[in-house]
């Protein structure tokens, strides 16, 4: 069973940092892709970032460019995003997502099969 447990979010600051985190297992598939999202209140849910584990490429939602970077830790299958300069338009839940290359690649369209749990980040001005 495929299960990702996000966590890292809070409360901070215009111009601060967080760091999320997103913890997998029960991956059997060899390749996969895990995304970050988010959600604010009455606007869709949307892609901020993700990373394949085929090769390593990520992709960034325009708005988070230069300012996001997600990263992963095969060993300990975890895949953080770090967020600096965080704006208040970020403020949003986050939720983790994954699935098999052959289904969902990290770009701007569809969504992964397997979600974690969301985190709450608030950015205040």
């Amino acid at each position: 069973e495929v299960q990702l447990q996000a966590s890292g979010g809070g409360l901070v600051q215009a111009g601060g940092s967080l760091r999320l985190s997103c913890a997998a297992s029960g991956f059997t598939f060899d390749d996969y892709a895990i995304a970050w999202f988010r959600q604010a209140p009455g606007k869709e849910r949307e892609v901020v970032s993700c990373i394949s584990s085929a090769d390593g490429s990520t992709y960034y939602a325009d708005s988070v460019k230069g300012r996001f970077t997600i990263s992963s830790d095969n060993a300990k299958n975890t895949v953080s995003l770090q967020m600096n300069s965080l704006r208040p338009e970020d403020t949003a839940v986050y939720f983790c997502g994954a699935d098999a290359l052959s289904y969902y690649y990290c770009s701007p369209y569809g969504a992964p099969g397997y979600w974690g749990q969301g985190t709450q980040v608030t950015v205040s001005s």
